[in-house]
């Protein structure tokens, strides 16, 4: 086993895929493994709901003849178990077809020359096509052979969001913290039979990151390769570091940084206070060398400390990007500019039918949906924004629930019950419940109509995303086909009007076609830089009527932020842009004097 695993990170070296799928919500991409790994490429699968884990579990055992023994509710550490589970049959599956596709001929359509096929230009795809050349049956089979050997699959990885970490009870009994949400959701991962990572996103959760610990798979084997990995969901480089050291100093290796716009993505959003994502970058960049030293001396240190055997080299430290890249152009740039590993392409893939899980109702929905239907809203219940189809299923029933005068959601998984101020274990703010509470609590509030209008607005807002997000996939795969399924793609699918297929996508990101419907766009620095003037612009007018508040500090230091990302952009755009350096400048522009006339806003508010 440790073998494939080190045969499987010299593949990505010498000629893997540069980009990976991230998570995309609880159902998107919760398959998509059983899509893409026998083709080389990674993915993300959400461990938030276990429930639809066992409804899709119970699926695939059927339709790939598995056996399949029910884990229900009243079985002990039904969570985690159902996760390991879910994991290991992914496992299997995805062995079998990668030797299925190994064993195939190379001929045009079949299984293994769609995997060299889909390959960007490197020494791997140049072995395959000096295959191809060449006219010497005793060479070809060679060849053949080695390519044969050489056609790994890509990472099932896994990702928990570390605030996801409710408390559990049983008969009204509080159970033990190794009960929580993302705790079991560690342990079904630790269990499982995975060669992969688990990332971590929603920043540092010290009890979380303790608990892997117990669990020998994260640490390295008497080779130094790590089983499962740990990847780290980050939006600036003192996160990196400060969780880095966290984990290094309990000897636990960080083998990937993967770096994520606040704003310029699908899903939640985690805005920073006006860091762009090209400054962060160059931090990175700038910084990497130190901080791979920094980190691999408190982690040997650890080591020592500890009686563990030195390694003979230190661990690797890649680092990633994701979050708003929508071209070729932006891959390559991202690549070259930020020497950085890789990049993950998530929105997009929504048009992919074939990746992504989503119904036809939906698909159609996102062919036709425009800037206009998508909204970073409040519409999650975990307190951050989030990026909406205001035209989904779920956003729908949402509205006539509140014209029915029966807001809110009956929280049938509970998954996001965080809110104690009426309710001993907690209740979600998207539940029926809490919104029936705080509405009346509202109305006996001494304060102006206005804010309390803005107040009710945000009550209502919320919606049952941990049991929606899971409806594409329950549609179709025909677990409910009544589902109301809630879709959180990215700004950048405005960008994209047609369904397409993961050949077609693959292509596109290696610039071998374009798939866009528009080439009247802007790049995806802009349009991050766009969003967060509007974030600022929001902010300000929440502080305006009481909705929240910020200190002049604040305020100040987002629009210092924020003109200092628009200067290095300036400086950037002439090392890096020649081809699109007047629109990006001229885009740069018109977004500064955006900024210089909210400046003076934002400091009297404050």
């Amino acid at each position: 086993m440790n073998n494939d695993i080190s045969k499987n990170e010299k593949s990505v070296h010498e000629g893997g895929h540069t980009f990976h799928i991230p998570v995309m919500g609880t159902g998107f991409s919760i398959d998509t493994p059983l899509k893409v790994a026998k083709y080389g490429i990674s993915s993300v699968v959400s461990l938030v709901d276990d429930v639809l884990i066992e409804q899709v579990r119970k699926f695939y055992s059927e339709h790939f003849g598995e056996p399949y023994d029910e884990i229900s509710d009243s079985d002990s550490d039904h969570r985690a178990s159902r996760i390991t589970a879910y994991l290991n049959l992914l496992n299997r599956i995805v062995q079998r077809q990668v030797k299925e596709l190994q064993s195939s001929p190379f001929e045009k359509g079949s299984e293994i020359t769609r995997y060299y096929e889909m390959l960007p230009e490197n020494p791997l795809k140049e072995l395959y096509h000096k295959m191809c050349r060449t006219s010497d049956t005793t060479e070809k089979t060679k060849l053949q052979d080695e390519l044969r050997s050489r056609a790994l699959p890509g990472s099932i990885d896994v990702n928990i969001m570390t605030k996801l970490n409710c408390v559990n009870y049983h008969g009204g009994k509080k159970l033990s913290m190794e009960f929580n949400d993302a705790m079991s959701a560690l342990r079904g991962y630790a269990q499982s039979t995975l060669c992969s990572a688990i990332i971590f996103s929603a920043g540092m959760n010290q009890h979380l990151y303790s608990y892997m610990s117990n669990f020998d798979d994260f640490f390295p084997d008497n080779h130094g390769v790590l089983k499962k990995k740990i990847v780290l969901k980050v939006s600036d480089y003192r996160s990196a570091m400060i969780q880095g050291r966290y984990l290094a100093k309990k000897r636990l290796w960080v083998s990937e940084y993967r770096i994520e716009s606040g704003l310029n993505c699908g899903g939640h959003t985690f805005p920073t206070l006006g860091l762009l994502l090209g400054p962060i970058l160059d931090e990175f960049k700038k910084n990497r060398p130190a901080l791979e030293k920094k980190l691999n001396s408190v982690y040997s240190k650890a080591r020592e400390a500890n009686s563990d055997s030195p390694l003979d080299r230190p661990q690797e430290l890649r680092v990633t990007v994701q979050g708003g890249i929508v071209s070729n152009e932006e891959q390559d740039m991202l690549m070259k500019s930020y020497d950085v590993n890789g990049t993950g392409w998530g929105t997009p893939f929504m048009m992919a039918t074939d990746v992504i899980n989503v119904d036809e109702e939906h698909q159609k929905k996102l062919v036709e949906c425009t800037g206009d239907d998508v909204f970073l809203s409040d519409s999650s219940p975990v307190g951050v924004p989030y990026w909406n189809l205001k035209t989904s299923a779920s956003e729908n029933r949402r509205r006539e629930h509140i014209e029915a005068n029966t807001p809110g959601s009956p929280c049938p998984k509970a998954y996001l019950r965080f809110d104690d101020t009426y309710a001993k274990q907690g209740l979600c703010l998207a539940s029926r419940a809490y919104q029936k509470l705080s509405l009346a609590d509202l109305e006996s509030e001494e304060i102006t109509e206005k804010l309390r209008d803005a107040k009710k607005e945000m009550i209502l807002a919320k919606s049952c995303i941990c049991h929606d997000l899971g409806g594409t996939v329950k549609r179709k795969l025909g677990i409910d086909e009544n589902a109301d399924p809630a879709i959180c793609c990215g700004p950048s699918i405005k960008y994209f009007s047609k369904l397409t297929g993961l050949e077609e996508m693959v292509s596109h990101i290696y610039g071998r076609l374009s798939l866009l419907t528009t080439s009247d766009r802007p790049h995806m620095f802009i349009q991050e830089l766009h969003l967060y003037i509007e974030h600022l612009r929001d902010q300000i007018h929440r502080c305006s009527i009481g909705l929240i508040s910020k200190t002049p500090k604040q305020c100040e230091e987002f629009a210092q932020n924020l003109m200092e990302g628009i200067q290095y952009y300036r400086d950037f755009s002439l090392q890096y842009l020649e081809d699109q350096r007047e629109k990006f400048l001229g885009d740069l522009c018109a977004l500064q004097q955006q900024l210089e006339s909210l400046a003076p806003a934002a400091a009297a508010e404050a």
